[in-house]
């Protein structure tokens, strides 16, 4: 698969999109998490939702759009999939130091 600058802007945007919305739907702050980790969120998030989508096959029907609104949807979905995942492993880590220093 051939990657071109004008793919690579399209899954910086949507990525920022997407870490963006899922960092304010957590945090409920219009910032979300800041710009750099939105960025790094969204683009985890759209590899995780952009296959679970295609792995499960889900289509909206929204690919005719430039920045396809799918892509962002499951970018977003990705997003607070990573963002389970995050907060479950500090949660297990927080336990394994809380029964360490008993």
């Amino acid at each position: 698969m051939a990657v071109s600058i004008s793919t690579i802007i399209v899954w910086i945007v949507v990525g920022i999109l997407a870490g963006t919305l899922a960092g304010m739907a957590i945090k409920r702050k219009k910032q979300g998490f800041g710009w750099m980790y939105n960025l790094l969120l969204g683009m985890a998030g759209a590899v995780i939702g952009g296959f679970l989508f295609n792995l499960l096959n889900i289509d909206f029907g929204l690919s005719t759009i430039s920045i396809s609104l799918r892509d962002l949807v499951s970018a977003f979905v990705g997003a607070l999939l990573v963002l389970a995942a995050i907060h479950l492993v500090r949660r297990r880590s927080a336990k394994k130091n809380e029964t360490t220093l008993r």
